[in-house]
């Protein structure tokens, strides 16, 4: 892991060298413990109460970093808006070496709560942000009110590595009401500094097509092997859907992780005949930020939603008990209220409409498995005097006259053809939410062009791909292309739209990217 940057220049050995001089616990000046850094609009009017700044030591007597260790089930939402966030978090406690990117140093961070002499309420948590690792500084006071956490909780009240986690991310993005709506991937990104690929699940017919669900499936078993991490959600249609719930107890307009890929043997078992002869059946298990609301379908595990509160059946769905004990104990199966639940793949394609994959790309060539050669290149687009370098925000391919103003970028694949994988991002603006700024809708387009070519392309010409255009930080492309030199031109959809950028470009072979 490369060296992280200090976040707004805060050096954690100096403050808390400070800390312990003094004697008085670390108070962060650059996020204080105020409103201010709770709310950027002043609207304080859905907290149930005044909100008190307290120490973990102040809300029970033993406060902990983490308890018996970190799992998915560890963090729960608070009265933030923030699902996508913590499904991230749950996510994030599957992989141990992703966690302890984020969470450095846990051990010796540990020691703030467990030796009294140690003490200094300061924490340190890190995220990957456009290309580098950022050390966040944070002091470990927290918002309450009536002596209770109002943001993200553990299930153990006195285990707080979620909302310090979720504290430094609100530091990073200017508040907690940042944190307001988001998206899956992004936070899955900060996470590890891997590529996100977004899936839609019903455009692209794996509701239906079996075959499509299968080859799903097994990308998602060896993706979550090489410890990718993954969440999904059910589209809103309007406001009025907002976590509104299914038919089958999932909430609309939600963010849940996934915590396990398996496939299931059932050949022994009565349920054979109810899976077209098959003798194992996908299965993925997947979590709830809010702790509950759990999928009451095929293989729920007996909790259900009803009459305005969280009920447990009588039992679990029937189709586990004709699964094999031992087979239930190599998947993890638990029967908890814990929002935690296992459903068949098949149900899984039906009923939810995004998965994020966030893929963490092996460029380590002393690795047995698939290596990646990686580029990175840092761009911009400015309005600047026409005809000059400066003039290079020209808009996706529909606008003729000014697209190829954009930066240029040329890559060859040197074999009969190689994979590839593009991942454009663009400089994060959701630290200027209080401006009412937000991101531009980005993608890019490849062309093929001639093998001696050295210089920028002035005439549209062999398009071989156009990426779609999102209002998202991040655009995803992955494509199989053959021998031959190609350009991908980074773009905002709109003319005149200034922003930094960051092109990613993956390839099974060194292809020779330079800037045109």
């Amino acid at each position: 892991m490369s060296k992280a940057h200090n976040f707004k220049k805060q050096n954690y050995y100096s403050l808390k060298k400070e800390a312990l001089a003094t004697g008085v616990p670390f108070s962060d000046p650059l996020f204080p413990a105020d409103n201010v850094s709770l709310f950027y609009s002043g609207n304080s009017s859905r907290l149930p109460g005044r909100v008190v700044w307290k120490r973990p030591k102040e809300l029970c007597p033993t406060p902990r970093l983490f308890v018996d260790g970190i799992t998915s089930c560890d963090v729960v939402q608070g009265s933030l808006g923030n699902c996508w966030f913590i499904a991230a978090c749950s996510s994030l406690a599957q992989e141990k070496e992703a966690w302890h990117k984020v969470i450095p140093d846990y051990r010796e961070q540990e020691q703030c709560f467990t030796n009294p002499h140690c003490y200094t309420g300061i924490f340190k948590i890190r995220f990957w942000q456009f290309g580098d690792w950022i050390e966040v500084v944070i002091d470990d006071r927290l918002p309450t009110v009536n002596g209770q956490l109002i943001y993200t909780h553990s299930h153990q009240k006195n285990e707080f590595w979620g909302p310090l986690l979720e504290k430094a991310y609100a530091k990073l993005m200017g508040s907690y009401e940042a944190l307001e709506g988001g998206n899956l991937s992004d936070a899955l990104v900060d996470f590890t500094g891997g590529i996100s690929e977004q899936i839609n699940l019903q455009k692209g017919m794996y509701t239906s097509d079996l075959d499509k669900q299968k080859k799903l499936f097994k990308t998602m078993m060896a993706e979550i092997e090489k410890h990718s991490l993954m969440c999904c959600a059910i589209n809103a249609q309007n406001k009025e859907e907002m976590e509104t719930r299914t038919s089958f107890g999932l909430v609309k307009g939600h963010a849940y992780g996934i915590t396990a890929v398996k496939s299931v043997y059932i050949g022994d078992t009565g349920l054979i005949s109810l899976f077209t002869g098959r003798e194992k059946i996908f299965m993925v298990r997947l979590r709830n930020p809010w702790g509950g609301h759990e999928w009451t379908g095929p293989f729920s595990d007996g909790w259900c939603y009803s009459s305005s509160k969280l009920t447990k059946l009588l039992s679990s769905s029937p189709e586990w008990s004709k699964i094999s004990e031992s087979e239930r104990q190599r998947i993890g199966l638990t029967f908890e209220e814990d929002g935690e639940f296992w459903m068949p793949f098949e149900d899984f394609c039906t009923h939810f409409t995004d998965l994020s994959m966030c893929l963490l790309v092996n460029t380590s060539w002393f690795s047995f498995s698939k290596s990646w050669h990686e580029m990175s290149l840092y761009g911009r687009w400015t309005t600047g005097v026409k005809g000059s370098k400066y003039d290079n925000a020209g808009g996706c391919i529909s606008n003729e006259e000014t697209f190829l103003r954009n930066p240029q970028y040329r890559f060859d694949i040197t074999g009969e053809m190689d994979s590839i994988m593009i991942y454009l991002l663009q400089k994060d603006k959701r630290n200027m939410k209080k401006d009412n700024i937000k991101n531009c809708t980005i993608g890019f387009s490849i062309l093929k062009v001639e093998s001696n070519r050295k210089y920028k392309v002035h005439k549209i010409q062999n398009v071989i791909e156009n990426s779609d255009y999102i209002r998202t930080r991040g655009v995803f492309k992955r494509l199989t292309l053959h021998r031959g030199r190609y350009v991908v031109i980074p773009t905002t959809f709109n003319p005149g739209e200034e922003n930094e950028f960051l092109l990613r470009i993956f390839t099974g072979k060194d292809a020779n990217v330079k800037t045109l």
